[in-house]
């Protein structure tokens, strides 16, 4: 990818080494990381996050020990602790955001993030709307947002809330060795499928789908939470489509971004991590159905085409 002297979009908040706070409070959209299923994306929550809490708050009292270093554990899916979520080689909680980081890291995600501003812009200029940009929040191990207390192990997501994207680049990391999709163009398409997210934010898909699930039994819910996560894929081939044509894609990079999406598709993801699927469970869709959804938004350049809502055959 050629994104090296391009543009970067000064819309990037840098909490990398900082803290947040532990209390959750609304529905975020997070790329899936094959721990646990579901929205909550691998939460703390209900009678852990309270037992966590009260720990953290005794050691701080009585042995002088920072809480926030316990609240760098995760919850698994099966409810089960770890740390394997925890800030990158090199962070250091408590030190000034950012310093000793990857630098090139904040860089390469400027630059993807200034490319998504400029198609979206561009895109909504054309419909005579104005397209209000988000902001890009990088953070190491765990961070407070308007949807709540986030750690690395929620992976990459979106907060409608704030309208902020939140990505502890450590994820790249697991998306190359774990998941098997190394390459600069594949961390672009986790980028770009978040900013497929604030898309749907600006257009009141997010808002119908948090009224409608409502109303919906779980295996419903799940079915259009698929739905709204194939669209963000679109509309990350939708951007694909317009970085082609600006001359920053390379021979083998949307080969990288279509790797990416099969690696993270729901079957995929289960029969790594148990060994067996169950597609009633699936919400962000298959392997076959992410890569597909990307290469129509790729292939097409057309939003109009990522209407994933109006199709049978998803």
């Amino acid at each position: 990818m050629r994104w090296e002297g391009r543009r970067q979009s000064q819309n990037v908040e840098d909490r990398r080494g900082g803290g947040g706070s532990p209390f959750p409070r609304q529905a975020r959209f997070p790329f899936p990381t094959g721990r646990g299923s579901g929205r909550s994306g691998g939460r703390i929550g209900g009678p852990s996050l309270i037992l966590i809490v009260l720990v953290a708050l005794g050691l701080w009292v009585f042995a002088g020990i920072n809480p926030l270093q316990l609240l760098d554990m995760v919850t698994r899916g099966d409810g089960t602790i770890t740390t394997d979520g925890g800030q990158p080689q090199g962070s250091s909680a408590g030190g000034s955001a950012g310093a000793g980081l990857n630098d090139e890291n904040k860089a390469f995600l400027s630059v993807v993030l200034a490319e998504t501003e400029d198609t979206w812009g561009n895109i909504f200029k054309a419909e005579g709307a104005d397209y209000p940009e988000p902001t890009l929040v990088l953070y190491s191990g765990y961070s407070n947002t308007a949807c709540g207390f986030s750690s690395a192990a929620v992976g990459p997501f979106y907060c409608p809330n704030d309208r902020k994207v939140y990505i502890d680049t450590a994820f790249f990391n697991t998306l190359s060795e774990r998941f098997g999709a190394p390459g600069d163009f594949a961390e672009a398409y986790v980028l770009a499928h978040e900013i497929g997210h604030h898309i749907q934010n600006l257009t009141g898909v997010l808002a119908r789908y948090h009224r409608d699930r409502q109303s919906m039994s779980e295996e419903q819910g799940n079915q259009m939470s698929i739905r709204v996560e194939l669209q963000a894929d679109c509309y990350a081939g939708i951007w694909a489509n317009r970085a082609d044509r600006s001359g920053i894609v390379e021979d083998g990079d949307i080969e990288e971004a279509i790797r990416a999406a099969s690696a993270v598709g729901d079957d995929t993801l289960q029969r790594r991590t148990q060994g067996y699927v169950v597609p009633e469970s699936f919400n962000h869709g298959t392997a076959e159905q992410r890569a597909r959804w990307f290469r129509v938004g790729y292939q097409s350049g057309n939003p109009d085409d990522c209407d994933t809502f109006n199709t049978a055959r998803l």
